[in-house]
Protein backbone atom coordinates (compact mmCIF):
# COMPACT_ATOMS: atom_id res chain seq x y z
CA UNK A 1 0.00 0.00 0.00
CA UNK A 2 3.04 2.12 0.50
CA UNK A 3 4.38 1.60 -2.69
CA UNK A 4 1.38 2.15 -4.40
CA UNK A 5 1.16 5.24 -2.66
CA UNK A 6 4.32 6.60 -3.53
CA UNK A 7 4.36 5.77 -7.05
CA UNK A 8 0.78 6.05 -7.89
CA UNK A 9 -0.59 8.97 -5.53
CA UNK A 10 2.77 10.30 -5.93
CA UNK A 11 2.63 10.80 -2.04
CA UNK A 12 6.60 10.47 -1.47
CA UNK A 13 6.21 10.50 1.58
CA UNK A 14 3.61 8.24 1.79
CA UNK A 15 4.89 5.86 4.70
CA UNK A 16 3.77 2.53 7.66
CA UNK A 17 3.15 3.07 11.01
CA UNK A 18 4.84 0.60 12.49
CA UNK A 19 7.84 1.97 11.30
CA UNK A 20 7.30 5.22 11.14
CA UNK A 21 4.56 6.65 13.82
CA UNK A 22 5.07 9.88 13.13
CA UNK A 23 5.01 9.98 9.42
CA UNK A 24 3.03 12.89 7.18
CA UNK A 25 1.16 10.27 5.30
CA UNK A 26 0.37 7.68 6.48
CA UNK A 27 -0.59 4.49 4.46
CA UNK A 28 -0.69 1.95 6.14
CA UNK A 29 -2.46 2.93 10.50
CA UNK A 30 -2.80 0.66 13.29
CA UNK A 31 -6.02 -1.50 13.41
CA UNK A 32 -8.96 -0.23 15.59
CA UNK A 33 -8.57 -3.47 16.96
CA UNK A 34 -5.67 -5.85 17.20
CA UNK A 35 -6.64 -8.53 14.92
CA UNK A 36 -3.65 -10.59 16.19
CA UNK A 37 -4.35 -14.59 16.77
CA UNK A 38 -8.45 -13.94 16.04
CA UNK A 39 -10.47 -15.25 13.48
CA UNK A 40 -12.83 -13.27 11.12
CA UNK A 41 -14.96 -13.47 8.74
CA UNK A 42 -14.43 -11.65 5.29
CA UNK A 43 -16.89 -10.60 2.61
CA UNK A 44 -15.59 -11.26 -0.98
CA UNK A 45 -16.86 -8.89 -3.18
CA UNK A 46 -18.14 -9.44 -6.60
CA UNK A 47 -16.73 -9.84 -9.49
CA UNK A 48 -12.93 -9.88 -8.00
CA UNK A 49 -10.17 -12.17 -8.49
CA UNK A 50 -10.25 -13.00 -4.34
CA UNK A 51 -14.23 -14.34 -5.56
CA UNK A 52 -13.09 -16.33 -8.30
CA UNK A 53 -10.52 -17.97 -5.99
CA UNK A 54 -12.49 -19.28 -3.17
CA UNK A 55 -15.95 -19.63 -5.36
CA UNK A 56 -17.97 -18.18 -2.29
CA UNK A 57 -19.15 -14.68 -1.00
CA UNK A 58 -17.56 -15.54 2.23
CA UNK A 59 -14.56 -16.99 4.08
CA UNK A 60 -13.26 -17.31 7.63
CA UNK A 61 -9.42 -16.51 8.03
CA UNK A 62 -6.71 -16.25 10.86
CA UNK A 63 -4.86 -12.84 11.41
CA UNK A 64 -1.59 -12.02 12.96
CA UNK A 65 -1.69 -8.07 12.49
CA UNK A 66 -2.43 -4.76 14.18
CA UNK A 67 -1.89 -2.74 10.88
CA UNK A 68 -3.96 -2.28 7.59
CA UNK A 69 -4.63 0.19 4.85
CA UNK A 70 -5.75 3.74 6.22
CA UNK A 71 -9.18 4.33 5.41
CA UNK A 72 -8.56 8.00 4.81
CA UNK A 73 -6.77 7.03 1.52
CA UNK A 74 -9.07 4.12 0.12
CA UNK A 75 -10.98 6.19 -2.45
CA UNK A 76 -7.87 7.37 -3.99
CA UNK A 77 -6.33 4.15 -4.13
CA UNK A 78 -8.86 2.97 -5.52
CA UNK A 79 -9.18 5.69 -7.82
CA UNK A 80 -5.36 5.08 -9.03
CA UNK A 81 -6.74 1.06 -9.58
CA UNK A 82 -6.09 -0.85 -6.07
CA UNK A 83 -9.51 -2.94 -5.50
CA UNK A 84 -10.41 -3.83 -1.88
CA UNK A 85 -11.98 -7.48 -2.74
CA UNK A 86 -12.27 -8.72 0.76
CA UNK A 87 -13.73 -6.30 4.17
CA UNK A 88 -14.95 -7.45 7.59
CA UNK A 89 -18.25 -6.64 8.99
CA UNK A 90 -17.29 -2.92 9.30
CA UNK A 91 -16.74 -2.75 5.61
CA UNK A 92 -12.88 -2.44 6.56
CA UNK A 93 -10.49 -3.60 3.72
CA UNK A 94 -8.79 -7.07 4.12
CA UNK A 95 -8.45 -8.37 0.85
CA UNK A 96 -6.92 -5.92 -2.14
CA UNK A 97 -6.27 -6.40 -5.62
CA UNK A 98 -4.74 -4.74 -9.22
CA UNK A 99 -7.28 -6.16 -12.14
CA UNK A 100 -4.93 -5.39 -14.41
CA UNK A 101 -2.25 -7.40 -12.72
CA UNK A 102 -0.95 -10.87 -13.41
CA UNK A 103 -1.35 -11.76 -9.75
CA UNK A 104 -1.23 -9.11 -7.25
CA UNK A 105 -3.77 -9.83 -4.17
CA UNK A 106 -2.77 -8.40 -0.75
CA UNK A 107 -4.18 -9.86 2.34
CA UNK A 108 -4.31 -8.86 6.40
CA UNK A 109 -4.91 -12.05 7.17
CA UNK A 110 -1.93 -15.11 6.28
CA UNK A 111 -3.16 -17.64 3.86
CA UNK A 112 -0.34 -20.17 5.25
CA UNK A 113 -1.89 -20.51 8.71
CA UNK A 114 -4.69 -22.12 7.01
CA UNK A 115 -2.55 -24.43 4.57
CA UNK A 116 -1.77 -28.09 4.21
CA UNK A 117 0.49 -30.16 1.77
CA UNK A 118 -2.62 -32.16 0.70
CA UNK A 119 -5.17 -29.16 1.40
CA UNK A 120 -3.12 -25.35 0.10
CA UNK A 121 -4.98 -22.35 0.63
CA UNK A 122 -7.02 -21.60 -1.79
CA UNK A 123 -5.17 -18.13 -2.13
CA UNK A 124 -1.52 -20.05 -2.14
CA UNK A 125 -2.65 -22.49 -4.80
CA UNK A 126 -4.07 -19.46 -6.71
CA UNK A 127 -0.51 -18.08 -7.01
CA UNK A 128 1.01 -21.54 -7.65
CA UNK A 129 -1.41 -21.58 -10.62
CA UNK A 130 -0.84 -17.63 -11.85
CA UNK A 131 3.06 -18.65 -11.56
CA UNK A 132 2.78 -21.69 -13.57
CA UNK A 133 0.62 -19.80 -16.17
CA UNK A 134 3.31 -17.37 -16.22
CA UNK A 135 6.17 -19.91 -16.55
CA UNK A 136 8.05 -20.11 -20.02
Amino acid sequence: MVDYARNLLHIDDADHAEIHPDGAHLAVTPLSCSLVGQEQEVELLPDTRAAAIYGARRTREAFYCNYGLNPAYRDALEAAGLVVSGVDGDGEARIMEMRDHPFFLATLFVPQARSARDRPHPVLAAFAAAARGRAG
